[in-house]
This record gives structure tokens, sequence and C-alpha cells, in this order.
């Protein structure tokens, strides 16, 4: 036993040894890669049912530059949608001023675009003085797109930003080219950039892709006719998505979506909001991970009658300063029920009642709205509710035709 006693503490000491020597080693890998954190869809100025959520933006802006700091990115990729009005409002405008100075004061590099929210011409206002504190702004869409080159030990890593862009404008700036759809518009603005492809290539976009899922706090096009397909972005190493307000990938992993950073409707109540963050290496090599990001206020769904969320058993433990939806179940309604609520739930938001009553009028309304629709527009509605994405145009034009072609035989029956 005396023996035996030096050689496992040799042993003990050598697997110690080891796994230090292999944690430095991640950790120098990890060095090795370029770091960016990707963000989107900040909508600064936005009100919901009346609420200003300005505070709330503050709020999370300044927990993004922590983080920004507590990872030591070497850049943010935001993917458009800044501000929530192509007009904004004096205190937006100053919000994000402060972020940006923020970031440039810690070295941070900022790659942006602007959204459908937003005036790209206001947005590009003063971005070549920005560019000498590595503030980089995409200029209004005239057929030629901004690219910034970074490099580190692996070579260059290019950035392209790519604003949000609709068929009139690249038909413009292309005029000879058959440009119909956003599918026509976004691939000839990608073909257009000639990205050299041995090299390592981020793209910042803000564009609906096919077979994104959406949430209600969304302006999405009616048929899906600003959808782009995923394979357009085949050529970039990671593509930087902007527009869903849902995190997620599409299609491939290195095309992501980073949701926004706060709830801004309730059907996202459910979500936890997060900053993604993108590890570029060598050609080839991109990793991501996220972190979750803490409101100052969160988004909750309540149910029952009057007498269950107003009982003190019910909310004791809640956080009363939260937004809230409230539904109640009461036949009858509660007279002033909204601002008597509120004297508990003073950020209440949106008072609902689910009874026999609200129950008989939603089947009246989609009775109405069926009546309203054509056949084509219902059957789109049912194939996005199977396959969890819109028709394609060439699904949808065949589709025309298929109709057209069943009513010519009803037609022709005796």
């Amino acid at each position: 036993m005396a023996v035996g006693k030096p050689r496992g503490k040799r042993f003990v000491l050598e697997r110690t040894v080891l796994s230090v020597i292999i944690k430095l080693k991640i950790q120098l890998e990890q060095e090795k890669h370029m770091k960016f954190i990707h963000l989107s869809d900040l909508h600064l100025g936005k009100r919901i049912h009346g609420f200003s959520m300005l505070e709330d933006q503050k709020y999370i802006l300044e927990q993004i530059i922590q983080i920004v700091k507590q990872e030591q990115a070497d850049g943010v990729l935001l993917a458009g949608d800044l501000y929530d009005k192509p007009v904004p409002p004096i205190e937006a405008v100053q919000e994000l001023d402060r972020f940006l100075t923020g970031l440039a004061s810690l070295g941070i590099s900022v790659f942006a675009v602007s959204g459908n929210h937003d005036s790209a011409e206001r947005i590009a206002f003063g971005a070549r003085l920005m560019q000498e504190r590595d503030i980089y702004l995409s200029p209004a869409y005239d057929g030629s797109t901004a690219k910034i080159c970074v490099e580190d030990e692996y070579g260059e890593v290019w950035i392209h930003l790519l604003p949000y862009v609709k068929p009139a404008a690249v038909r413009h700036a292309y005029p000879q080219e058959d440009i119909q759809t956003y599918q026509d518009a976004v691939q000839a603005a990608v073909r257009h950039m000639e990205v050299d492809t041995d090299k390592r290539n981020i793209l910042v976009a803000h564009q609906f892709v096919t077979g994104a899922w959406t949430c209600d706090s969304e302006e999405i096009s009616v048929g899906g006719v600003d959808n782009v397909e995923a394979s357009v972005f085949d050529e970039f190493d990671y593509v930087a998505l902007g527009h869903i307000h849902s995190p997620q990938k599409v299609g491939r992993p290195q095309v992501r979506y980073c949701g926004t950073p706060l709830k801004y409707s309730f059907s996202e109540a459910d979500q936890e909001k997060s900053l993604t963050v993108v590890q570029i290496g060598e050609k080839g090599s991109v990793q991501l991970h996220t972190i979750p990001l803490k409101p100052l206020r969160d988004m909750r769904k309540i149910r029952g009658s009057y007498l269950e969320v107003t009982a003190r058993s019910f909310y004791q433990g809640m956080n009363l300063d939260d937004y809230y939806q409230i539904t109640l179940t009461d036949e009858e309604d509660i007279p002033d029920g909204l601002q008597r609520l509120r004297t508990i739930y003073g950020n209440l938001m949106r008072l609902e009642y689910d009874n026999q009553r609200t129950r008989e009028d939603q089947e009246i309304d989609r009775a109405e709205e069926i009546e309203k629709k054509s056949e084509l527009e219902l059957f789109e509605e049912f194939y996005q509710l199977q396959n969890n994405q819109p028709m394609s145009d060439q699904q949808r034009e065949l589709a025309r035709k298929l109709a057209e072609e069943i009513r010519e035989d009803e037609g022709r029956e005796p």
C-alpha cells in the first residue's frame, strides 16, 4: 500500500495538469475566433397599447453594452429596424446616439443596416463621419452596398451591409434586368456584391426569409410576397438577419434571426429573448451561442374570472410591475374593468373576454372574413397552416391555374 500511494498521487497530478492544458488550449482556440454580437429590431420609440417602451429599451441597451464588454466582442452586427418609425421621436434618436457612443467608447465596431421601419436616408446620415469611430452604417440602396474588411490571423473577413430592399429600388438600379419579386430583387442585389467566396464573408441584412415563423408584432406582407429563399445567401459564411422577432435559424444554422431584445407582443410572452454570439475562425468555422437578456418588465398573460384575478392569493408573489394581458372568463363585462384591474396590475396593457358572447362574435367575424376571401387566398392560408411556411411564387401560380381550370370544367358541365 505504501508503494501504491505515490503512484496514485502522481496519476492525480498528471490528470490535473492535463486538464489544465486542455482548458488553456480551448481558451486559446476561442481567442483565435473573431467574435461578433448579432442584434436586430431595436424598434426604438415603440409604443404598445399606448405604453411607451423607451425606458425598457434604455435598460436593455445598457445591459447589452455590458454583455458586449464582458464578451470582449470585436463588433456588433445590427440588422435593421433601429427605430420603430421612419421619423422617430427625439428621445429614440437620443437613445440610439447613446448606445452607439457607448459601444464606440469601448472600441467596439458596429455594422448596421436600415430595416423596413427605418428611413434609409436618415440612418445613413453622418455615416462617413462615424466611420472614423468604426461605426459603419448602410447607405440608402442605389445598386451598390457597403462592405468592410476586418482582419485576424486567418486573414480577411468581409462584412457586407444590405439594407432592406424592395423590388422597385433594385429595378431602378438595374433597369436592364427583369426584377419583379422580392426574390428577384435580393438575388440581384447579392449577385452585384461580387462576393469572393475564397474569403470569409458575413452579410448583415433585413428581409423575410421563407420558412421563418412569425409573431404578432411583425409587419409581414399578405400572401408572403416579400419572401426570399435562404439559398440566395449561400455564398456567405454567416448571415445576420433582422425583421423576424423570434430567434431562429432558417435552413442552415449560419442563416439566423437573433430576434428582438424585448418582447413587443403578447404572442412572444413565452419566449426568452437573447443575443446571438458569432465566433468566426478559419474559413468554414462558425460557432454560435446565445446569451439571455433580462428585461426591466416582462410580458405576462393571465386568465380567470374577475374575482379570481383580483384575489390576493392569486397575484401574491407575482411581479405586478410587469406588463399584463388579462383574459376574463366572466359571462358579463365588468363595468370599468380595465381601470379597476389597473389598481392591482398597474401596467395592464390589454383586457379581453373569453365567454359565450365573444366566441359567437369570433365565429361571425371568421365567417365574414372567409366570405370576403378568394379561393386562392383561402388555399394559401391552408397551405401555410399545414407547412409552417407560405407558398412560393411558383406554387401560387400553379394553384391559380388549377383553380381556373376547375372553374372552367364546372362551367362546361350540363
